[in-house]
């Protein structure tokens, strides 16, 4: 009976150290992702955005995977939608 009860103490810690664990680290991953895919598949021309790797720009085409971003008069270079972090004007403070 001891050790019945010592093993089902051990699964219960076990199982709230896995609930602890998905609600500190899983779930907030899953909702910041949910969020990204949304702001990816709400990009549109004329949207001032800013990539990864730190480059603000304004978006003059949207593809399937990509787009193009005006970062000054006459140049435009084609960036992954994956690379856009935000959209100027809709980040939270």
């Amino acid at each position: 009976m001891v050790f019945l009860e010592s093993w089902m103490g051990t699964v219960v810690y076990f199982i709230f150290i896995l609930g602890i664990f998905y609600l500190v680290l899983i779930r907030p991953q899953q909702k910041r992702q949910k969020q990204h895919r949304e702001l990816l598949e709400s990009l549109k021309v004329n949207d001032d955005v800013v990539t990864a790797g730190g480059i603000f720009g304004t978006i003059t085409r949207v593809k399937d995977n990509s787009v193009w971003l005006k970062v000054a008069d006459k140049v435009e270079i084609e960036v992954l939608k994956s690379a856009v972090s935000s959209v100027q004007g809709t980040e939270k403070k």
